[in-house]
């Protein structure tokens, strides 16, 4: 990936925050983006409900998580849908994520829906375990 969030604290310095531009530029040859210090960031901020949202609809019977996940990327353009993206990232992972985010602003989009918890603690991890929304060869 090449993209880094930067995340300064109320007490990081601008000079402290050019080095680390410069630092994540110059040295990894990332591409540096600015954020706030929130539960997060920009990325998780925007990604997360969105993978939530899709294992809702799954555990609602909207559709196949093949499905889903094919009207995604067929229907806009995206390289992967969120079930099988989910797998990738891990489903305790997903959790944990949306917990830290709803933890801090308390809003339902960011909760993890029953049947992630459910997975997870079945053992259920995506592809790092073997078995997730889909299963894979270990």
């Amino acid at each position: 990936m090449q993209l880094v969030e930067l995340i300064p604290s109320l007490t990081t310095s601008p000079e402290t925050l050019d080095r680390m531009r410069s630092w994540v530029t110059e040295t990894l040859g990332k591409k540096p983006i600015d954020a706030t210090d929130r539960a997060g960031f920009v990325v998780n901020s925007l990604l997360v409900p969105y993978l939530l949202s899709a294992i809702r609809m799954y555990e609602a019977g909207y559709a196949s998580a093949a499905d889903i996940d094919r009207g995604m990327v067929l229907g806009c353009g995206h390289p992967m849908g969120p079930l099988a993206l989910s797998d990738l990232i891990g489903l305790d992972t997903i959790k944990a994520i949306g917990k830290s985010m709803y933890d801090e602003f308390k809003e339902p989009l960011y909760s993890p829906p029953p049947l992630l918890d459910r997975m997870v603690d079945a053992g259920l991890m995506g592809k790092k375990s073997g078995q997730g929304f889909y299963g894979y060869d270990k």
